[in-house]
């Protein structure tokens, strides 16, 4: 709740919304012996309430007061893909806080709760101070609406009972392992068997077991590769590999004690969530079969790079041959000196040496700034500019040794010379 809440307010407060009159009616709230100032609109026929430690669901906004104005802070319908806010409700931060206020309502009950804003920043989001927007002396008035509250029992007991109905529907009488996990497999093979430290390329996707899907491998362009033993998902996933072979398919069942707890995973996962993979193996091969791989993989990709080197080199020779260069600088600058620790202004294009441009500050309209020597731009700069002053064009011709090197920069491939026309306009 606490990270939450924080989250949200910065977020959101680039996206503040004045609201006239919308924290008008405080002085007609009532008070808890803490402070609290509440107001509830009781609708439900419950009378049970949320206590510490219970995952609740609500709809939530707040507002302040900033600059003087009303202003909205956060609503939970607009926000968050207007979804529900769920939370672990956690221990009050201080006496009036708003876990006490949410601990008031019962399940359909809306509640307004006005939270001192210094308390509110310095206690439960752990910050130094109140943002200077806020006002000082106001208050966070928070208006919740709660959807539902359950506890760790509650939960864990509803898991059993939608674990079982999964089995009954889908008629699995597969026994679970020791750990409580199912292995239901779909396709058997005799290939071969799955070690530690063997290496293994695995398709999978991952549903809860209403059968809305977290994720899939299969929208990735290569299978996932692992090596077994390292730790990857969910125990109960990394049981259920080692337990196949090459070329098998199976279904899944991993209870919440082998996969994300009551604790869940975010928003993807909510608490005693039963996991449902669908996995196939598609490849298996041993540790040394699979350092050779590597191996190869890595001589091969040096092959390339040397390659790139020697074209580069080439390409190089071949276009200061053919624009005769011997002097880069084309108009000498009778201003300040450019050097190291000096903050520059210059106007630049850039271009690969087959004249194709990626960048370029005069089609922007505006100068490029960076503090000379700090590492804030590639290498070549930094020795390039320095060697200008103030209303001087030169052209920069910059090795990839000296610029991106092996990087892939989109329109700039690995091992590309660079070739800026530059002007320097201030040095300050």
């Amino acid at each position: 709740m606490r990270k939450f809440l924080s989250v949200t307010m910065f977020l959101l407060f680039g996206l503040l919304i004045s609201i006239p009159g919308y924290l008008a009616g405080q002085d007609g709230m009532k008070q808890t012996s803490t402070g609290l100032k509440y107001q509830i609109s009781k609708v439900s026929q419950d009378t049970s309430k949320p206590r510490t430690g219970d995952w609740i669901t609500f709809n939530m906004r707040y507002t302040a007061k900033v600059h003087g104005k009303d202003t909205m802070l956060f609503d939970s319908k607009t926000g968050l893909k207007g979804e529900p806010v769920r939370i672990e409700l956690p221990p009050s931060d201080f006496r009036g806080d708003l876990y006490e206020g949410i601990r008031m309502l019962s399940p359909g009950d809306s509640g307004m709760f006005a939270i001192d804003s210094d308390s509110l920043f310095l206690k439960t989001f752990r910050m130094p101070k109140r943002p200077e927007m806020i006002d000082s002396n106001t208050a966070i008035c928070f208006y919740i609406h709660l959807i539902g509250a359950d506890s760790r029992d509650k939960l864990e007991k509803m898991e059993g009972i939608l674990l079982q109905k999964y089995l009954s529907d889908n008629q699995i009488t597969t026994k679970p392992t020791a750990s409580g996990i199912y292995i239901v497999k779909s396709v058997e093979s005799e290939g071969m068997k799955i070690d530690t430290g063997y290496q293994v390329k695995l398709q999978f996707v991952v549903s809860l077991i209403d059968g809305k899907q977290i994720f899939s491998s299969l929208q990735r362009p290569e299978p996932i590769k692992i090596q077994y033993g390292q730790k990857f998902d969910t125990p109960g996933m990394q049981e259920a590999v080692g337990a196949m072979k090459k070329g098998e398919k199976a279904k899944i069942i991993v209870p919440s004690k082998m996969a994300f707890s009551e604790k869940g995973r975010g928003s993807l996962v909510p608490p005693f969530s039963t996991l449902i993979y669908d996995v196939e193996i598609v490849d298996v091969m041993s540790k040394a079969d699979a350092e050779k791989e590597q191996a190869a993989e890595k001589q091969k990709i040096e092959e390339k790079n040397n390659a790139m080197k020697q074209d580069e080199t080439i390409q190089l020779d071949k276009y200061l041959k053919e624009k005769n260069i011997t002097v880069t600088e084309k108009v000498k600058g009778t201003g300040t000196q450019a050097e190291a620790g000096k903050t520059v202004k210059v106007h630049y294009t850039g271009t690969l040496l087959n004249g194709k441009k990626f960048d370029s500050s005069v089609d922007r309209g505006e100068p490029f700034e960076f503090s000379l020597g700090k590492g804030q731009v590639i290498q070549g700069w930094d020795e390039g500019i320095a060697l200008m002053k103030v209303g001087g064009k030169a052209t920069l011709i910059i090795p990839s040794k000296i610029g991106y090197g092996e990087r892939d920069k989109g329109e700039i491939p690995p091992y590309s010379t660079m070739v800026f026309d530059v002007e320097l306009i201030e040095v300050k």
